[in-house]
Parts: C-alpha cells; sequence; structure tokens
C-alpha cells in the first residue's frame, strides 16, 4: 500500500462517510434489537423468527437489485435518499408504537419496508469509498470501517438496553430513528471526487445481467468474489450461534460466550487497527490467503478447545486473522471494479456476507445437535480451508497487490 500525501484517516471527507457508515450500524443494532423486543412482547418468542424474517428475506432477495439502482443514479444521491425513508420509516413506527398497543402484523410492516429500504442502502454506501479517495487509500478506509463496525457493535446494544428499559419499544425505536437522522445529516456533507460518466440507459434487467457478467468474466472478481462468499458463509452470524451453543455444551455459560465473542471482536479491531495505521502492506493477496489459512485452523481448535481461556486465545485469533482478510478482500474488490459497475458488485458481496447469513442459522443447530459443536466449527474451518485453497491456486488473486487499478476493462485485462 503506497505511502499517500494525506492518509484516509486524517481526510476530513473520508471522516465524514465513516461517521455515517458508524451512526447507520449503530442505528441498525438499536433498531433490531427494538424490533425483537417490541415482538416478543407482542406475540411471544414464537414471533420473533417471523418478524426478523419479514425483514431479511427482502433484503436477501432484493439486494442485487439494490446495486442496480446505486449504479443507476449513483451511490450518493440512492444513500441519502433510503438513509432518509429509513429514518421515516422507524419514527413513525415509534410513533404508532406509542399512540397504540402495537401488533405483530404492525412489526412485519416496518420490518418488511425497512428491509427493502435496506437492500437498496447497504449497495449505495458501501460503494462510495472508491469515490471519496485515491485508490491507495482504500485498505486504510477499509481497516477504518472495520473499526467503526466493532465500535458500533460496542454502542449499539449498550444504547438499545438503555432506552428500552426507560422508554421501552417507542424509546428505542425513537433512539433509532434520531441515529439515522444523524447519519443522513453527516452523509449530506460527504462529497464525491469522482464521478463517472453514466454509459446509455438500458433496462434494470439488462444492467443486472450485465453487472452479473462483469463478475463472472472479470479474471480477479469471479473468483476473489468466491473466497468472499466461501470464507464469510461462517462469520456473517452463524459463528454467534455456533458460540452460544458452544458454551452451552462445554458448561461455560453465557459469561463464557461472551469472553469468546469478546475476545473474537478485540481480534477484529486490533487487525482492523493495524491496516488502518500502516503504511505498507506488500504482497496482500498473499496474505489474505495465509489468514484464511490461520482462520481455519484457529476455527478447529475452537471446538476442540479444553477449556474456556483457551477458547479465548482462540477466539482472539480468529478475530485477528478473519478481520485482515475481510479487510483486505473489501480493499481488492473496490480497487479492481470499474466504478460503473461499483454498486452492483458491492451488492453482490454484500449479499454474501450478510444476506445469505438467515439461510445458514438453521444448519447450525441441526449440525450441533447431531454431531456436537466442534463438528460445526471443523466445518467451518474446512470451508475457510477451501476458501484458502482457491487463491492460492489463482495466481492473480496470489499476487495481488494493494494499490491503483492497472486496468478498468470489463475483463480485467
Amino acid at each position: 500500500m503506497a505511502v499517500s500525501a494525506r492518509p484516509a484517516y486524517r481526510d476530513v471527507n473520508v471522516l465524514r462517510w465513516l461517521t455515517a457508515y458508524t451512526a447507520s450500524v449503530t442505528g441498525d443494532l438499536v433498531y433490531f434489537l427494538a424490533l425483537s423486543w417490541a415482538a416478543t412482547r407482542v406475540g411471544g418468542p414464537s414471533q420473533v423468527g417471523l418478524v426478523i424474517a419479514a425483514g431479511a428475506l427482502p433484503r436477501a432477495m432484493l439486494m442485487l437489485g439494490g446495486g442496480v439502482v446505486a449504479d443507476r443514479f449513483g451511490p450518493r444521491r440512492v444513500a441519502v435518499i433510503s438513509d432518509a425513508i429509513r429514518c421515516v420509516v422507524i419514527l413513525a413506527a415509534a410513533a404508532a408504537v406509542m399512540l397504540a398497543s402495537p401488533s405483530v402484523w404492525l412489526l412485519v410492516a416496518v420490518a418488511l419496508i425497512f428491509g427493502v429500504v435496506d437492500a437498496v442502502f447497504m449497495p449505495a454506501v458501501g460503494a462510495l469509498p472508491p469515490r471519496i479517495t485515491e485508490p491507495e487509500q482504500l485498505a486504510r478506509v477499509q481497516g477504518m470501517r472495520g473499526l467503526s463496525m466493532r465500535l458500533s457493535n460496542a454502542v449499539g446494544p449498550l444504547l438499545a438496553g438503555v432506552v428500552l428499559a426507560i422508554g421501552g419499544a417507542a424509546g428505542a425505536f425513537t433512539a433509532a430513528g434520531v441515529v439515522f437522522a444523524l447519519s443522513l445529516v453527516t452523509l449530506l456533507t460527504v462529497r464525491i471526487t469522482s464521478s463517472p460518466e453514466n454509459p446509455q440507459r438500458v433496462s434494470a434487467w439488462r444492467e443486472l445481467g450485465d453487472g452479473l457478467r462483469y463478475v463472472r468474466r472479470h479474471r480477479m472478481l469471479a473468483p476473489l468474489v468466491t473466497v468472499i462468499g466461501l470464507s464469510e458463509m461462517c462469520f456473517s452470524g452463524p459463528v454467534a450461534t455456533g458460540l452460544v451453543l458452544l458454551a452451552d455444551e462445554r458448561g461455560w455459560g453465557a459469561s463464557g460466550m461472551g469472553w469468546i465473542a469478546s475476545a473474537f471482536s478485540v481480534g477484529a479491531a486490533a487487525s482492523a487497527l493495524l491496516i488502518t495505521v500502516s503504511t505498507r502492506m506488500p504482497r496482500a493477496g498473499l496474505a489474505m490467503c495465509g489468514t484464511l489459512l490461520g482462520t481455519a485452523a484457529g476455527a478447529v481448535a475452537l471446538g476442540h478447545a479444553p477449556s474456556l481461556p483457551i477458547a479465548v486465545v482462540f477466539g482472539l485469533l480468529i478475530g485477528l486473522t478473519s478481520g485482515f482478510t475481510t479487510t483486505v478482500t473489501s480493499a481488492l474488490v473496490q480497487t479492481e471494479t470499474d466504478p460503473h459497475y461499483l454498486g452492483r458488485v458491492t451488492s453482490v458481496t454484500t449479499l454474501c456476507t450478510l444476506g445469505l447469513a438467515p439461510v445458514l442459522f438453521p444448519a447450525v443447530g441441526i449440525t450441533v445437535a447431531l454431531w456436537g459443536a466442534d463438528v460445526f466449527f471443523a466445518g467451518c474451518g474446512a470451508i475457510c480451508l477451501l476458501a484458502a485453497a482457491l487463491g492460492l491456486s489463482v495466481s492473480v488473486i496470489r499476487r495481488a497487490e494493494l494499490g491503483p487499478p492497472k486496468s478498468a476493462s470489463p475483463t480485467g485485462r
């Protein structure tokens, strides 16, 4: 990673985007916990799954379409409009819950609308970094993004717990709406430094097909997206469920699960901080494959950990290695992608990391129930090993460096 005259962490424009992104993730967490709490109070635990699925399914199904919208109308404009809609929807939900006793179907409607809008917002806000900073700074930006996510994961649940205790679900929805408003106001101050000319307009379906073909034909993006999908398959939600089941199986209790999860977050934050302040990142592709091997080994070892302290150590290791992998792969994707396709490519990678996680949750419980938590974590390790093998077998990934893209042709040649 070449040294820039102004590092990303000193760029005011990047810091504005980061503030908006951090507020958005924090608001998401507060909203999600408020929605789950309200569903539990109204319909009991059996209704929570229905409400959460009402938001998760449209987000996953429409994520690729959200990328088309971001590329067609510009990621900044789409991010601003969708963020405003999210703010209005959540504040309206707060008013409805405050004025009348909420029903399950009201919560389903809120989750459904929010999921649809989220499918547009996420690809748009994720496609902004290449348009607000230089290519050689993208790794730093992704490192800063990783730090902001860890901060949000710490602050969001705490804020939700406080407002739920004081004002109930209505207070929590209001707090989420206020945080989304902060995200919106900050996002309005972000300035785009580069705006590629839009090609001749075609139908949305044609643009979606063009984006998928662009990924499939690109010599780096095609295998890299597969690596991202495999590496994130177990670490975008299913592992959190696996940690709960592992702690229960070994008798470590909720506190033990908390220690392992905290160690994972600390490790991920440490790797993000290291990349943020680093002045060089030689052989980024090869280093990424190496950290995938480390994640595979750590996952298997975690499943066989004989005691809680050892499990905490392996949780820290997995956080370090998987955090590095996520940051580097995100930077490589944004460096290599033609700006015209950035929203669609971002939607594909976001779908791999977040959109498909709900589909895998049932497999976690079934695997642990039939064969034990150690088998589940061994399976996670095998999937990460497969991702590392794929990365090492593709020379363009193995030799990838982080810097300005050499070509912007659809084939990456």
